[in-house]
């Protein structure tokens, strides 16, 4: 038994959900969101509240099962919330602004790097060291994220380069005389 899929996903006020065959509908103050399931689940919404059940004892079924409730609560908490990710920018001379729709980002390369930001998030940069990336898509946010922290991952020796702001980084000891 899925202990996730157990739980049904409290819809809070404000947020609509709407089932049609497989696919599902979250709409809430922030955007609309739809997920299509697999046919080893049922999604069925009752009185603010969406339950998933599987269809049979397969692996499979209690596979999908687990993973659509937290994709139908993913949804729902994108909608209400939204999701996002602070990153920490460490070196000397490295930085970064926003200019319209693209992060400009100093990170000791001999040019500017410009990242264009994806329609659906929102990225802020309130210091020169500091990248708040924000949406309503878990899996969109995270990917952006990544995708700015790919152009400077932190070394182990000092630590500079762009990190996330709960990220640990194991530093190392240099050469000794």
């Amino acid at each position: 038994m899925s202990r996730i899929g157990k739980k049904p996903v409290e819809l809070p006020s404000g947020v609509s959900a709407s089932v049609s065959g497989q696919t599902i509908e979250v709409k809430g103050p922030k955007g609309t969101h739809s997920f299509t399931a697999t046919d080893d689940v049922t999604l069925a919404v009752e009185d603010n509240t969406v339950t998933v059940t599987p269809r049979g004892k397969s692996k499979r079924a209690r596979q999908q099962w687990g993973m659509s409730r937290t994709m139908v609560a993913n949804m729902v908490t994108g909608v209400t919330d939204g999701f996002k990710k602070e990153l920490e920018i460490n070196g000397v001379g490295y930085r970064a602004a926003m200019q319209g729709n693209v992060l400009k980002l100093n990170l000791g390369y001999s040019h500017e790097v410009n990242f264009e930001v994806p329609a659906g998030v929102t990225v802020t940069a309130a210091k020169p060291t500091e990248i708040t990336v924000e949406g309503s898509d878990p899996q969109l946010v995270g990917q952006v994220a990544a995708n700015i922290r790919e152009w400077r991952k932190p070394e182990p020796y000092k630590g500079k380069g762009i990190k996330y702001k709960d990220e640990f980084i194991f530093r190392k000891e240099g050469k000794k005389k």
